[in-house]
């Protein structure tokens, strides 16, 4: 169930956080693809410490880098849980020095900061005895015709198992909604089974019993590959930063650095100024960005991502109104940047991230100006409106004056209020009169 307060966040971090995070492997898909031996990857729980976790050190990062909600990997594709599940003993309190619950006092310490609290499940389980044991329905554009043990059966199908499998499944999700009550719930690891197989209508509905007012992210089959069509309530782009906005609400994913989990040696960091880039694309296209860090096993953070949600975070503060609560801006082409509009349509937030040579340039806006300033410092910025026939309803270009002292580190951003709501110019051109 999609709701408002979602629409509204336009940023949110994820933490994946696991076995994986010794540093030494990618999560799950090391052993599935065979670069490291099952028994090797597994072993790794022994150094699952959490010693140095901080839930509320977390929090506040999180809450001061501006995100409003954050998501945490509570069980990823190799099966490990991070809280006491009663359904096996493969988490972090039975099976690794952690010993304790570490999905309760994330939820606690984002609920006292103000955060909404997102809780990541993988949907297939590699490590489930159970799970491997009957086909795809249909082939998936991402598996293909794989048959990996780790997710296929070997020696014929089992209906049976399959329905074990499904009550473990449904029965560990029963769990994380009646004990954490999340605001939102992020799966991965659909692609293995067809929608009837894992019967996602039906888990919808138990899950907004289980949990109610919960949003469910695109991961609930769907056979796009931004899963369009499934049960979740808004699309999930993953990387790849989209060229033009999905047709639905959508939040698009991507890492700090190469690896979603906490991985030695990966330094190729994102600078916070490409963060922040992003994050203004994605609200100008009306989307979210959720924006991923790895913790180490012993549940410290890595120096690298906390700067830069650090640095986020100080733009984040300044230029707030720009985009918590707003929509989607102006169309390609009437401005050379990312934008976002006002909840009333009165006021639009133009994004700069260059240095500009003298003025820059809106086209097709038909309002009268009420004022032009600069977010953050709220300096005042002269404006003109070249050209235009405005007895035909056929606006000129509006240049506004940028001087250099009033440009921000990262990203600039302006603000145009508007005489009533924005009225756009959509014309191919036209001839005003014959000769």
């Amino acid at each position: 169930m999609l709701q408002d307060w979602f629409v509204d966040a336009k940023f949110g971090v994820f933490l994946h956080w696991g076995i994986y995070s010794t540093g030494r492997t990618s999560e799950s898909w090391d052993f599935f693809t065979g670069r490291v031996p099952y028994d090797e990857y597994m072993a790794q729980a022994a150094e699952f410490t959490a010693e140095h976790y901080d839930p509320d050190a977390w929090a506040h990062l999180i809450a001061q880098a501006g995100a409003k909600y954050a998501v945490l990997t509570t069980k990823h594709h190799d099966g490990f849980a991070l809280w006491p599940t009663k359904e096996n003993s493969w988490n972090a309190i039975e099976s690794s020095p952690a010993g304790r619950d570490l999905v309760g006092p994330f939820c606690e310490a984002l609920r006292k900061v103000g955060v909404k609290v997102g809780l990541y499940y993988s949907h297939l389980d590699w490590s489930h005895p159970d799970y491997a044991s009957v086909l795809p329905l249909k082939k998936h554009w991402f598996t293909g015709g794989c048959t990996n043990r780790f997710g296929y059966p070997q020696n014929g199908e089992d209906p049976q198992a399959w329905e074990r499998f499904l009550a473990f499944h449904r029965a560990q999700l029963k769990e994380l909604c009646v004990q954490y009550k999340p605001d939102l719930l992020w799966f991965d690891g659909d692609w293995e089974r067809d929608d009837d197989q894992w019967r996602f209508a039906e888990l919808r509905e138990q899950l907004h019993e289980w949990a109610p007012g919960v949003v469910l992210n695109s991961r609930m089959g769907g056979s796009t590959k931004a899963r369009l069509d499934g049960e979740g309530d808004y699309m999930t782009p993953e990387q790849a930063i989209p060229l033009q906005a999905p047709p639905k609400m959508w939040e698009f994913c991507c890492t700090t650095n190469d690896h979603w989990g906490y991985f030695e040696g990966d330094d190729n960091f994102k600078p916070a100024s490409h963060c922040i880039r992003m994050l203004a694309e994605c609200a100008g296209m009306g989307g979210n960005l959720l924006l991923n860090i790895g913790p180490k096993a012993d549940g410290s953070l890595p120096s690298e991502p906390v700067e830069i949600l650090e640095k986020i975070g100080r733009w984040t503060q300044r230029h707030a109104e720009a985009l918590y609560g707003t929509r989607a801006g102006l169309p390609n082409g009437y401005f050379y940047g990312a934008s976002t509009l006002s909840s009333d349509q009165t006021t639009i937030y133009l994004f700069d991230f260059s240095i500009p040579r003298g003025e820059i340039a809106v086209k097709g806006i038909r309002n009268e100006i009420k004022r032009i300033s600069v977010v953050g410092s709220g300096a005042e910025l002269k404006h003109r409106k070249l050209g235009g026939a405005p007895w035909a309803g056929l606006p000129g270009i509006l240049w506004i004056e940028v001087p250099q002292n009033a440009l921000d580190a990262d990203a600039t951003v302006f603000k145009i209020e508007l005489e009533g709501p924005l009225d756009l110019h959509f014309g191919i051109g036209e001839i005003l009169h014959s000769a």
